[in-house]
């Protein structure tokens, strides 16, 4: 199948449901089927989701303030939804996209996501959030780009190149869910894909002299990936949002839901053409995504020489120095003209810290993932949706303790309550020998420290409280922890999840509840901290028949 990024046209209007927006934002629309195709990239048919007929999806290209609608026809058999992985949804998580926050889509109907793309600019990805859906495909890039008048802090490239990598399993996506709910551990993945074709199917084409931009993102489900480049070397510039400091590499880990940008130049000799591989790493078998650059003189001649090697595959220690070195640039500006470094954060006093703990438990007689003791499971009504309406026993808030406490592990709905405005520390404390990867919708937070070991109080002496990166997707090594900080300024029901497919299916998520504490505040809600409820919204389970009002 030829991968084709399409820029679908769009229309400016002056109004946008239950959003809050001046005239001059123009709005975006985009018309999305989603629909089953079948492809066999190893040998083996499967069926995978495509959308517009394109695996990868379509590119949603957007400027800082966009205000965007995605109308999304869903042609499969299954519910769907996608979220919007990156993309903050400033005081909007009616349209997060997660099944805690949303109805799925049913088969044959659609569904129109409102969202509005405010203070943020950077390389992010959409994908189905819904029941191992994300296996088959369904993914797209996305690029928030700098208004005019706030300049990028490097050359305007030649192009931009978005490049999805993931690993693949030739095992239709509903049969590796039925089998990971019964207990059947997933398998190792059957090979890499780079922009959803196999190795050396996909091609890029550089002129020589000039730079490109290249968009990566990591969109598989469990495997990390290095991504290298023969004969040349990358220069980072962004992460997911944030502008980084510019630092040459050789290659890059790139954990699973992660992304990053990076300047290539074309400055070696045009007489070949150059390898692009994207190889597996932590596990016991190599597995390899190729893909070739061409200089464009139009010869499309074969890469001499071998594939570039990357690191060796175990080495953690090399994964968690390079993820050390990738710091915030605190001298430019990003969606707004004001310098990244104006955010102080290492001066906000910490008013709450929460201990995040990941297990595997067994269950009944069923393994499954925890977070302090809870394994996660979805009502049938969404968390978001039960809240609004006050629709009793649908969600425990509380019932995941702030810190690990030996607790028999338990099924449950999670929910932690947070303050608005309040300054919150995250430990991701990993006691198991795989590498995590986590996830908070809505919010981007500074990764402050992470290292071997077990976290304590003592551990703070070690964190960056000056140009720690921003992002919104972390890793978490094994026997390890990661910290971060959080400004929780963005009201609403948030998904923090594992973005490995296998744990998050089976319970290795909570949801938080951002909201406004009037005895801490001395004041009610501003209205405009939230957006109101949305017309149209879909209703299900316990809501199915309430109106918008609660």
């Amino acid at each position: 199948m030829p991968v084709v990024f399409l820029l679908l046209t769009f229309t400016f209007t002056f109004s946008f449901h239950g959003c809050f927006v001046h005239a001059g934002d123009p709005e975006l629309y985009f018309n999305w089927n989603v629909s089953f195709a079948k492809v066999s990239p190893f040998g083996v048919e499967k069926k995978v989701i495509v959308i517009n007929d394109r695996l990868p999806g379509p590119l949603l290209n957007v400027t800082t303030n966009n205000v965007v609608s995605v109308n999304v026809f869903n042609n499969l058999d299954d519910p769907f939804l996608l979220t919007w992985n990156g993309v903050q949804m400033r005081r909007n998580s009616w349209n997060d996209g997660v099944q805690g926050t949303n109805c799925p889509i049913p088969p044959g109907k659609n569904w129109t996501y409102h969202m509005q793309v405010k203070d943020q600019i950077g390389s992010f990805f959409y994908f189905p959030s819904l029941g191992f859906q994300m296996a088959a495909g369904g993914y797209g890039p996305i690029r928030i780009n700098n208004r005019v008048i706030i300049p990028i802090p490097f050359s305007f490239p030649q192009d931009d190149f978005d490049i999805l990598i993931a690993d693949w399993y030739d095992m239709d996506y509903q049969d590796m869910r039925d089998a990971v709910d019964q207990g059947f551990p997933l398998s190792l993945p059957d090979g890499i894909l780079i922009n959803g074709l196999p190795p050396e199917k996909a091609n890029f084409t550089f002129k020589s002299g000039a730079t490109y931009r290249l968009r990566i993102s990591n969109v598989g489900i469990k495997t990390t990936l290095n991504f290298r480049i023969q004969g040349h070397k990358m220069l980072l510039v962004e992460t997911e949002g944030s502008y980084t400091l510019k630092q040459y590499y050789d290659s890059l880990d790139i954990h699973v839901g992660q992304s990053y940008s990076v300047l290539v130049t074309a400055d070696q000799p045009p007489s070949t053409s150059y390898y692009i591989v994207a190889s597996s790493r932590f596990l016991e078998l190599d597995l390899l995504g190729v893909a070739i650059i061409n200089y464009g003189d139009g010869s499309n001649k074969r890469p001499s020489g071998g594939l570039p090697e990357g690191p060796l595959p175990f080495d953690y220690n090399y994964s968690m120095e390079q993820a050390r070195s990738i710091r915030w640039d605190l001298k430019v500006g990003a969606a707004r003209p004001n310098p990244q470094g104006s955010y102080r954060y290492g001066h906000i006093n910490i008013t709450r810290t929460i201990v995040l703990q990941n297990d595997e438990v067994m269950i009944g007689d069923r393994t499954r993932h925890a977070i302090n003791g809870v394994s996660f499971v979805y009502p049938d009504t969404p968390l978001k949706l039960a809240d609004y309406f006050r629709i009793a026993g649908v969600l425990t808030a509380g019932e995941v303790p702030d810190e690990p406490s030996g607790r028999k592990p338990t099924l449950g709905t999670p929910v932690v309550d947070a303050s608005y405005k309040s300054f919150v520390e995250i430990v991701f404390q990993n006691n198991e020998s795989w590498i995590q990867s986590w996830h908070m919708d809505g919010y981007n937070f500074v990764v402050v420290g992470m290292e071997e070991g077990k976290w304590n109080k003592s551990s703070r002496s070690t964190y960056n409280m000056v140009d720690a990166i921003f992002r919104s997707t972390v890793q978490v090594y094994p026997n390890s922890w990661t910290a971060i900080l959080v400004a929780l300024d963005n009201m609403g029901t948030w998904n923090i999840r594992s973005q490995e497919l296998e744990r998050r299916q089976l319970g290795q998520e909570l949801y938080m509840r951002v909201k406004w504490d009037e005895a801490a505040n001395n004041t009610v809600p501003n209205p405009r901290d939230e957006m109101p409820f949305p017309p149209g919204l879909l209703l299900c389970g316990k809501a199915a028949a309430r109106s918008g009002t609660p």
